[in-house]
């Protein structure tokens, strides 16, 4: 019999290169999608097309603890993925209290009902960089003390110790994966590396004659999202349940990824670029960098894509986004 597993934000970026990577491995997958998701949406779901028809869904908001109680109950999954967050706006405290129901709450109820209907089953909840707050280029793992700053680092640090508590108390297969910036062509639009590909393939096919950017000299931690669900899905697979930081170990700067994209289409992005202020974040709490020794002596995972074959990745399909319109 196929494994069952249970994905939450299964129609985000993590969430659809998780399903596939999980169909591979021949589970049964669920996703928990919006009242209102429909699979005829080829916009919102854009992502899991190709894999749709291989999918179960179950309509349910992740803020109403008794409906995740009962489709918990009749799934009964041997492994969740707790993926579905509120991310872009949640870095100010201007939407908090959406931000914290859903990157807080909606864990709990997830957690409180796998105990009750059964402890055995294994959880994933994705942790973040954002834990830290301001990195200052010192090589963090997984005793590094938090100090979040943000409505959704506050919120996934409590989410991390409501994992942590449930794991030592219950002694339930729970896992944190505090995941480091993971990009890929399934990223939105508004966030800058998915910018910048679009950006690069749309100059090159003569749709844009500019882009603006803000802060070209903050850095981040990247690597590819495919890379990221595989030490998700490994963090389960193990015997005994733990916390591992995961992310490549280099820093690299906007401008670093703005100068790979446009070389790759044959372009200098200093030709078509402007720096719009308003983009700058009021406070970049960057240049946070993964030390991943535990990932690779414990679950002998390490990245398989670079920096140079993500941008590429990301260009080389917008390319071909804009050749299919």
């Amino acid at each position: 019999m196929s494994k069952i597993a249970l994905i939450t934000g299964i129609t985000g970026q993590d969430g659809s290169y998780l399903a596939e990577l999980l169909l591979k491995k021949d589970y049964e997958v669920h996703g928990i999608v919006r009242p209102n998701f429909s699979t005829e949406d080829k916009i919102k779901n854009w992502r899991i097309q190709k894999i749709i028809k291989d999918l179960h869904f179950h309509k349910h908001s992740i803020e109403n603890a008794e409906g995740l109680k009962a489709i918990i109950k009749k799934i009964n999954p041997l492994e969740v993925y707790h993926l579905a967050a509120q991310a872009y706006d949640g870095h100010s405290f201007d939407n908090e209290l959406y931000t914290f129901n859903i990157n807080l709450n909606a864990m709990h109820f997830v957690i409180s009902s796998i105990r009750e209907i059964n402890n055995k089953a294994k959880i994933f909840f994705a942790g973040s960089s954002e834990m830290y707050g301001d990195g200052k280029n010192i090589p963090i793992n997984e005793k590094t003390l938090f100090v979040p700053s943000s409505a959704y680092g506050i919120a996934k640090v409590a989410g991390y110790y409501l994992i942590k508590n449930y794991r030592l108390s219950h002694k339930m297969h729970t896992s944190t994966g505090i995941l480091f910036n993971h990009e890929s062509p399934r990223r939105d639009l508004q966030f800058v590396t998915r910018k910048i590909s679009h950006a690069a393939a749309s100059i090159k096919k003569g749709l844009f004659k500019n882009f603006e950017l803000g802060n070209l000299n903050a850095k981040r931690d990247w690597g590819h999202a495919k890379d990221y669900v595989r030490a998700m899905w490994m963090m389960l697979q193990q015997e005994k349940a733990d916390d591992y930081v995961i992310g490549t170990g280099e820093l690299k700067s906007v401008e670093e990824f703005a100068d790979k994209a446009f070389k790759y289409v044959g372009l200098n992005y200093k030709d078509y670029l402007s720096i719009d202020e308003k983009l700058k974040r009021k406070q970049d709490l960057g240049n946070r960098i993964a030390d991943i020794t535990k990932a690779k002596n414990n679950l002998k995972w390490k990245p398989e894509i670079d920096f140079d074959s993500l941008v590429e990745d990301m260009v080389e399909s917008e390319l071909r986004l804009i050749s299919k319109k």
